[in-house]
């Protein structure tokens, strides 16, 4: 099971390591969460010294995405409703942690929870979060391998068998 976009795409925003704004976030398992270590950068910051909440937001969107993965039938998936909450401010320049773990995955909807904090310190949580996902269509799945041929390995285990292929 592959956490990580190792395609030659690799632009996303939050896990992307070719994107020159990006996150660039690594994740990996321990146990049955997802993990990813994130030191922020200046150009994070809303208040001087604090990350910014749409920074902490998508962390946590992604961390509790990638535990879809974690499913009985693992499936990539967008986000239906993200509810956070935030505890403290985020600080800039300590590591942080994001850890994340499925709850419950019904069809194609999955449900999973999971937290920020000093990586240093997992006992400061400074954010927490819940989210509704929902897996990708096959349909869609096929539309953004052809669209984005670069991506065809990331998604090839969900994709629709050629038989099935949606018309473009």
């Amino acid at each position: 099971m592959e956490l990580n976009d190792t395609t030659d795409y690799q632009l996303c925003f939050a896990c992307g390591q070719r994107n020159p704004y990006g996150l660039k976030l690594v994740f990996q398992l321990e146990n049955d969460t997802i993990v990813s270590d994130f030191r922020p950068q200046a150009e994070h910051q809303g208040f001087p010294g604090v990350i910014h909440g749409g920074i902490v937001a998508t962390i946590l969107d992604e961390a509790l995405n990638r535990t879809t993965m974690l499913a009985d039938v693992p499936a990539w998936t967008m986000t239906g409703r993200l509810d956070i909450r935030y505890k403290r401010y985020v600080p800039y320049g300590p590591l942080l942690r994001v850890r994340a773990k499925l709850e419950m995955q019904r069809g194609r909807m999955a449900q999973a929870s999971g937290y920020v904090t000093l990586a240093e310190d997992e006992n400061v949580i400074l954010a927490q979060a819940h989210g509704t996902f929902m897996a990708l269509s096959p349909e869609m799945i096929t539309n953004l391998m052809h669209e984005n041929p670069a991506m065809r390995d990331f998604f090839a285990p969900h994709a629709q068998k050629p038989s099935d292929e949606v018309a473009l």
